[in-house]
């Protein structure tokens, strides 16, 4: 059994906000396991570990350049960090399938994120607000 660091586990939290915005995807090389499990993983992360990340987070950076994450709310308990946050960007690249519109999205997520005695994730589990996005850059929604 491992000692539970909490500053280590929430540092790995804001560095992945940090990488996001800054375009420095390799840094998830160090942020997750490379046998990290991802409950709800994005089609684009069919390559799983870092490399998955990498692949969505190049393709949300594509679709929206401007991207900005804010942490709103995380909590720390035992082994895990859980975090509520917001994104916000401009719909500049494809997303979804549907091409650049220009329009402003904000949307909520959360993600509980389990940490091993390093620091770094090896099990995540989150969602976002996708339908959310979809509306704001103006997606036909069916029922």
């Amino acid at each position: 059994m491992h000692t539970i660091d909490h500053a280590k586990n929430s540092k790995n939290a804001e560095n992945w906000a940090k990488a996001v915005m800054s375009g420095d995807l390799d840094a998830f090389d160090t942020l997750v396991t490379p046998d990290v499990v991802d409950h709800d993983a994005a089609p684009e992360q069919a390559a799983g570990g870092a490399a998955g990340f990498k692949a969505f987070f190049t393709m949300l950076r594509s679709a929206f350049p401007d991207i900005k994450l804010s942490v709103e709310h995380m909590i720390a308990h035992e082994n895990e960090i859980a975090l509520a946050y917001t994104i916000e960007g401009t719909h500049r690249g494809t997303f979804a399938g549907i091409p650049a519109t220009g329009k402003r999205i904000k949307a909520r997520g959360m993600q509980i994120g389990c940490y091993n005695g390093d620091g770094v994730m090896v099990e995540r589990w989150g969602s976002s607000d996708e339908l959310g996005i979809l509306k704001q850059i103006g997606a036909k929604i069916a029922a």
